[in-house]
C-alpha cells in the first residue's frame, strides 16, 4: 500500500525558510523564478510539531550529537565513578573511527559525536551497558582507557537487532558507525514550490526607544534602529509519499532482517504504522514552518488536501500541473487557478497512465466546484473525516 498527500497551500507575506543570507529560499522551474521550503525544513516542522510530539510521545527518537554525555549521565545515575564515566563518554565520541579520537563539543569537556544521529532509547542504553562491561572486564579508568573504540563494541552484541522509533522509520537513518544499522526511510518529501512566479519584496522598519524624551533635541529624534526583511507571499504546492508497507517493515525488524517476527508483532506494527500515517497527515497539514513567524504570522490552512491510496509503489508528484504558472486574472483568483491546474494535470496523468487508486479523497472546503474530469475520488466534509476514512483503509488493507 503506498499513501500521496497532495496539499495546495496560499500563504500571506512570509519567509519561511531562509537561505545562508536571510532570504525566503527560491527555485527556478519551468523557467520561472517560485518560492520555496526545502523539505528538510518541512520534514522538521512535523517531526517536531505538537502533534506530532504528543500522539506518538512514546514511540520518538532523538537527533544529537550528545550520545557520549548521554552515556555519561547513565553511566553516573548506575553508580559508576566519574573517571570510569569520563572514559566511557570519550570512547562512546569515537565510535567508527580508528583510534577512538575525542571530539570536546566545548572547553568545558564535554564530548559529541562526529554526525548528527537519530538515535533510539534502545541505542543508548545498548552503548551504556558496553560501556558497563569494558569498566567491569578491565577494572580501571586508565586501562579502559587503553582500549580503542571500535574494540570496544566486541564486548557486548551491540549489533544486535534493536527496535526503531516510528520517526527513524518513516524518515530514514544513515550512521557511519557500525555499532547502528541504517534504516531506508518509507516516506519522500518534496521541496515546496509556489504554484506561481514570484518577486522578493522587502519590509523596511523602524524602531524607537520608548524611554526617548519627546522634547529632545531634532539631532537625537527619530529612529534608534532601521533594517530591512525580505520576503514574498506564495500558495505552495506540498507533497508526500510513503510506502506504508515499508513502513510497518521498518518497525517490525523486516527490513533488517530480523527472523522472529510473529503475527501479533505484525499486527501491532500495522495498528502502530497507521496511526503515524494518520499523525503524520495531521502535523503536515496543521503544521507551518516556523521562520520569521513572530514576524508575519503566516498561519493559513490549506485549500486543498488530496489523498491517493496506491495498491503499489508508483510514486506521482503533480508538479508539472505548475510549469506554466499559475495567476490571477478578471475572471478567477490565484488558488482557484492554481487548483484547476492540479485538478486538470492530475486527472491527465491518472487516465493517460492508467494510475491505479484503491481510495482516492478530496477536501476543498472553498471549492465545491472543483472538477476532477472523470477520475474518481470521495469528497470530505471536514479534516477528521478524511483522516478516519484514511485510516480505516490502511487497516483493512
Amino acid at each position: 500500500m503506498f499513501v500521496e498527500l497532495h496539499v495546495i497551500q496560499n500563504h500571506s507575506p512570509s519567509n519561511l525558510n531562509r537561505d545562508d543570507t536571510g532570504s525566503p529560499k527560491h527555485a527556478t522551474f519551468g523557467g520561472f523564478r517560485r518560492a520555496r521550503i526545502s523539505s528538510q525544513c518541512i520534514k522538521r516542522s512535523i517531526r517536531r510539531s505538537h502533534i506530532f510530539r504528543q500522539e506518538l510521545e512514546e514511540h520518538l527518537g532523538m537527533r544529537t550529537r550528545r550520545l557520549p554525555e548521554l552515556v555519561r549521565s547513565a553511566l553516573k545515575e548506575q553508580g559508576c565513578a566519574d573517571d570510569i564515566a569520563e572514559v566511557a563518554a570519550k570512547k562512546a565520541s569515537g565510535f567508527g573511527t580508528a583510534e577512538g579520537k575525542e571530539r570536546p563539543v566545548s572547553e568545558d569537556g564535554t564530548y559529541a559525536t562526529a554526525q548528527t544521529m537519530f538515535l533510539t532509547d534502545h541505542d543508548v542504553n545498548a552503548v551504556v551497558e558496553v560501556m558497563k562491561k569494558a569498566a567491569q572486564e578491565k577494572g580501571s579508568a586508565e586501562a579502559m582507557n587503553k582500549v580503542p573504540a571500535k574494540e570496544l563494541q566486541t564486548l557486548s552484541d551491540l549489533k544486535g537487532y534493536r527496535p526503531i522509533t516510528v520517526d527513524i522509520a518513516l524518515f530514514g537513518r544513515m550512521i557511519t558507525s557500525e555499532a547502528f544499522r541504517d534504516a531506508d526511510a518509507s516516506c519522500q518529501v518534496a521541496h515546496a514550490i509556489s504554484t506561481h512566479k514570484v518577486a522578493q519584496e522587502f519590509d523596511y522598519f523602524t524602531a524607537v526607544d520608548d524611554l526617548k524624551d519627546l522634547d529632545e533635541t531634532e539631532a537625537d529624534a527619530g529612529a534608534d534602529m532601521i533594517g530591512d526583511v525580505e520576503f514574498n507571499s506564495a500558495c505552495y504546492y506540498k507533497y508526500f509519499s510513503i510506502d506504508f508497507d515499508g513502513l510497518v517493515a521498518n518497525l517490525t525488524g523486516e527490513s533488517a532482517h530480523r527472523k522472529d517476527i510473529t503475527d501479533r508483532d505484525r499486527n501491532e506494527a500495522r495498528e502502530l504504522a497507521a496511526r503515524t500515517v494518520q499523525t503524520f497527515l495531521k502535523s503536515a497539514v496543521l503544521t507551518t514552518p516556523t521562520g520569521k513567524q513572530n514576524t508575519f504570522a503566516a498561519h493559513q490552512l490549506p485549500a486543498m488536501v488530496f489523498v491517493e491510496v496506491r495498491p503499489c509503489k508508483i510514486p506521482v508528484n503533480y508538479a508539472n500541473a505548475f510549469v506554466e504558472p499559475a495567476k490571477a486574472t478578471a475572471k478567477t483568483d490565484l488558488v482557484s487557478d492554481s487548483l484547476d491546474k492540479f485538478a486538470r494535470h492530475m486527472a491527465a496523468m491518472s487516465k493517460c497512465f492508467n494510475l491505479q487508486a484503491d481510495l482516492r479523497l478530496i477536501l476543498a472546503p472553498e471549492h465545491p466546484e472543483l472538477v476532477l474530469d472523470g477520475v474518481s475520488a470521495e469528497r470530505v466534509q471536514d479534516f477528521e473525516s478524511l483522516c478516519a476514512r484514511l485510516r480505516s483503509v490502511m487497516l483493512d488493507g
